[in-house]
């Protein structure tokens, strides 16, 4: 039986994960070293190193040395935290050399952030918010006067930034309202987007025709603020700009001062600081929606990732490649 070290850090409990079922079916599978709500001291983790085949969960301190002395039967890391682990905290060179499997369990959190954004543009295109905290001043407008600045999102052209989990999960709630999609993004290939029923678009032209625009790329060193001022502006005219994935994306700034203006609607879920300061200008911005990281870390994301680990785990284990968790790419990596 192959043995795995399960360590997912003190701030993400395991039953917040694994339902009684998976872990079952984990340890039916593997010899699971450590698997307690606590931190892993340094040296057992190092020790147990040597034994294991699978690390599930990366440690603060890193994974260590994942060469043929340190690590020798290893097979697969596993990041339960919600992206690959960064550089610095995994040797990827040596994984990549040794064929050890680095996965992400990002996927699971790809339908609820798609939900969320859902909620967001249709809260934004139809004023909901702003009906709501109307209605209990007593200052709402009944009638046609409070319909002047409402949208449909039924046949709406829409613009998707960046074309990964997020945006295929987004895709399929999008289906009943019949919207023309367009999606930008430089990492895949024009005929790819084209059989998911896409438009392929440049930046530029996205922004300046879509009604409603998903920002949902993950964060590189290439995209920061990818979303200049200047493409800012040119978002169409009362058009909703819905920030879903990273604010790393965005000129923040820039970003709540248009909206302020009255340039565009937006919808934010996640901030530079988190939380921002009670006296950030974010708080009290016009045309914004705003909810606070809520999109992903709910109870089905999150038993989902104990779900799709032991998936994987299971599959390493009978000698069949892990199918459900994302696998970390060089190209990709390279470029974080």
């Amino acid at each position: 039986m192959l043995k795995a070290i399960l360590h997912t850090r003190p701030a993400r409990q395991l039953d917040t994960i694994f339902t009684q079922e998976d872990l079952q079916r984990l340890g039916n599978t593997v010899e699971v070293i450590w698997g307690k709500d606590e931190e892993m001291p340094e040296k057992a983790w190092t020790q147990a190193k040597k034994e294991a085949s699978i690390l599930i969960g990366v440690p603060r301190y890193g994974v260590g040395d994942v060469d043929e002395n340190a690590a020798p039967n290893l097979k697969a890391i596993m990041e339960v935290g919600g992206g690959h682990p960064r550089q610095g905290s995994v040797d990827y060179k040596t994984c990549f050399r040794r064929s050890i499997r680095v996965l992400s369990c990002a996927p699971a959190f790809a339908k609820m952030v798609a939900e969320l954004a859902l909620g967001h543009a249709l809260a934004a295109l139809r004023n909901i918010v702003d009906a709501d905290q109307r209605m209990r001043r007593g200052e709402e407008k009944w009638g046609w006067r409070g319909q002047a600045d409402i949208c449909t999102l039924y046949h709406a052209s829409v613009g998707i930034i960046g074309y990964g989990n997020l945006a295929r999960e987004l895709r399929l709630l999008l289906a009943p309202f019949n919207c023309k999609l367009h999606a930008y993004d430089p990492w895949l290939p024009n005929t790819h987007l084209e059989q998911q029923g896409i438009i392929p678009m440049g930046l530029e032209e996205l922004l300046q025709t879509c009604d409603v625009s998903f920002v949902l790329a993950i964060p590189t060193q290439e995209n920061r603020e990818l979303l200049t001022r200047k493409k800012l502006e040119q978002i169409k005219p009362g058009a909703v700009l819905v920030l879903a994935s990273r604010s790393h994306l965005v000129d923040f700034d820039a970003l709540i001062e248009l909206a302020n203006a009255g340039r565009f609607r937006a919808t934010i879920d996640v901030y530079p600081e988190e939380p921002p300061p009670l006296d950030h200008p974010v708080r009290d911005t016009e045309n914004t929606v705003l909810t606070c990281h809520m999109a992903g870390a709910i109870d089905h994301a999150l038993y989902n990732i104990g779900n799709m680990v032991t998936d994987d785990v299971e599959a390493i284990a009978a000698g069949l490649p892990p199918i459900r968790m994302q696998v970390a790419q060089p190209e990709f990596i390279a470029r974080r």
